[in-house]
């Protein structure tokens, strides 16, 4: 098995250091461009497998033959992708308009603050990917999970728009695995009691697919499963916005019969961050007691559970791949694997969930195969789920919209290789409400879960910074910590950050002050926490508008130093809210860096001798 591998990809050193992602060129960022005289028989399909709760650093994808086989070993994995926000319905709304949640204002998975009802009175049926690949001419199919809140009663009110066909998991059964209902096109739901639901999903994708090639039009066709997600049984008051941890029952995710006997000896993988003698992080992690063996025992069940529920995901994987072959339209198909959100069990002595700004919870599968994609690469350059609609619209050749706050990701091995020195070095990441904790030992909501983060991965640099609404601050140096054990922000900020060795191309110094390390990251999170569009992808523009400064290699300049340390706003809060209240959100104006204060004046990128 390859779970050697796994661990390695997850744990991998950074990225080569960011260019001028202002010089972006067209065919790095449209993945495989579409010529203009495309027509639609040479258009590419596209099935997107988007998983719910999958891991990567628990190493799930190990134990699927199927997706190692036919996507992996035939395809491009991403180990640099993220999720923004760890949580479902929040996720997948950013996922799907390519907008930061600060932007959708999607926030949690019910209302007032999210779900369903929130994704419609902001009016994303109306903008969003399915709809704009129907501008383009595509046919489109979903089944599965949508969003959070779409229910038994919200799935008319109004109906999703923008799908060929659907077939849609409801609320408020979606996650019990022997109980589920499916809503299709605009018919009633129907109870599928008894049955088990992947499977009833697999069918039901099956049978879309072969609807998409009967209609010899391009598709894209989104298979969803609820897969690994715990099984949660809800009562009424938690779709309401009224619920506490008593309206929720999760247990264990329920895999198929066939599969139940599997992987009796898998555990979760004992990391050094796994339940640690001393408590880690920050706010309410701060505060949890080293778990005792019978709840780590509960925990591995509990994982190896989530491993056997994949198995019949995984047999989607292979039973799709074979119909795509037996219609002799597999070469013509990109297929895309992601999930949601991450997922932890035991580290940090975290019970099973998400909602951390932990890499076990923002640090995502993303796997691609089709046409023009390489063979068995795995990829360092930095993505997140709001590249994907500018990647699937780019596909399918729309043109990419002003308000998103991504871009498409490339995918062939060119691409990818003029793409490690242009596209950013960052991802923004937040979350607001609370935590739920699952599981027989879960069965908790921590609130005052609330944060900015900021992933900023480079030559030689590999962090993540946040910033917490009760105050508190962490910043991890992943290069030397990978699994999050001692928080930097805790150390005298008068001490030296000492970076790795950079590689032969590297400019960025060997150290720095750790409080001239601070201010650039918290300057950063500035821009981000309330960016849109480019300012989202270009941050270091809002700061340096006179365009010296691409990276933090260039920012760390002690020309800086002064606009860092003193004239730039501080991140904070004035208010712990549960959902994105902008008013709370503390100082929301930048400040940008005017060469005209600067006595030396400033024409290009620092030197070394001034970073060091």
């Amino acid at each position: 098995m390859w779970t050697s591998l796994l661990l390695a990809v997850a744990i991998a050193g950074g990225l080569a250091r960011a260019g001028d992602p202002a010089n972006l060129e067209n065919d790095v960022q449209r993945p495989l461009g579409l010529g203009s005289g495309s027509g639609s028989s040479s258009r590419p399909n596209i099935v997107f497998i988007l998983t719910d709760d999958q891991d990567l650093h628990m190493n799930s994808l190990a134990y699927m033959p199927y997706v190692k086989k036919h996507l992996i070993d035939q395809g491009t994995f991403y180990q640099r992708h993220y999720c923004t926000i760890a949580l479902c319905c929040p996720s997948r709304v950013s996922l799907w308009t390519g907008r930061a949640a600060h932007n959708t204002n999607v926030t949690d998975v019910n209302p007032p603050y999210g779900g369903y009802p929130k994704f419609v009175s902001q009016g994303f049926n109306e903008a969003w990917l399915p709809v704009w690949l129907q501008d383009v001419g595509y046919n489109t199919y979903y089944t599965g999970k949508l969003f959070n809140a779409h229910s038994l009663k919200t799935y008319n009110a109004p109906f999703v728009n923008g799908f060929t066909g659907s077939d849609f998991l409801l609320d408020p059964h979606t996650y019990e695995y022997l109980n589920a209902s499916f809503q299709r096109n605009r018919d009633a739901p129907i109870s599928h009691e008894g049955e088990y639901s992947t499977d009833v999903l697999a069918n039901k994708a099956y049978g879309f697919l072969e609807d998409a090639v009967a209609e010899r039009k391009p598709f894209f066709l989104t298979i969803a499963p609820n897969a690994p997600h715990s099984n949660v049984k809800f009562q009424e008051d938690w779709f309401n916005g009224s619920g506490s941890a008593h309206s929720i029952i999760t247990t264990p995710p329920i895999p198929a019969d066939r599969h139940k006997g599997l992987f009796h000896d898998a555990i979760v993988p004992r990391t050094p961050g796994f339940n640690p003698d001393e408590p880690h992080g920050v706010s309410w992690i701060s505060n949890l007691p080293q778990q005792t063996q019978a709840n780590v025992d509960f925990n591995d069940g509990f994982y190896r559970d989530r491993l056997r529920a994949l198995q019949a995901v995984d047999e989607i994987v292979d039973g799709v791949i074979a119909r795509l072959t037996q219609h002799n339209i597999l070469d013509n198909t990109y297929i895309f694997y992601s999930s949601d959100n991450g997922y932890h069990i035991g580290q940090h002595r975290l019970q099973p969930g998400k909602e951390c700004g932990f890499e076990e919870d923002i640090n995502v599968p993303l796997i691609v195969r089709g046409p023009g994609v390489a063979k068995g690469r795995v990829s360092d350059i930095v993505t997140s789920h709001t590249d994907l609609a500018p990647t699937f619209l780019s596909l399918t050749g729309g043109e990419p919209r002003s308000d998103f706050d991504g871009v498409a990701i490339p995918l062939a091995s060119e691409q990818i290789d003029a793409a490690a020195s242009v596209r950013g070095e960052h991802v923004n990441i937040e979350y607001w409400g609370f935590a739920l904790a699952e599981g027989q030992y879960g069965q908790a909501m921590h609130w005052n879960n609330t944060y900015k983060g900021l992933r900023l991965i480079g030559d030689n640099y590999n962090l993540y910074y946040s910033v917490w609404c009760s105050g508190e601050h962490e910043l991890y140096d992943l290069m030397r910590d990978p699994y999050e054990t001692h928080n930097l922000y805790t150390t005298n900020h008068s001490a030296t950050f000492t970076f790795a060795p950079p590689s032969a191309s590297g400019k960025t110094p060997r150290h720095a002050p750790l409080q001239h390390l601070l201010s650039r990251l918290d300057s950063l999170v500035m821009v981000l926490k309330t960016c849109k569009a480019r300012s989202c992808t270009h941050p270091w523009e809002m700061l340096h508008p006179d365009g010296n400064v691409h990276d933090l290699h260039d920012a760390l300049s002690v020309r800086y130093d002064d606009f860092y340390e003193f004239q730039q706003e501080r991140v904070r809060y004035d208010k712990c809210e549960k959902g994105y209240i902008l008013e709370s959100e503390g100082p929301r104006h930048v400040k940008a860096y005017s060469s005209s204060a600067d006595k030396v004046g400033i024409r290009g990128g620092a030197q070394w001798s001034e970073l060091v």
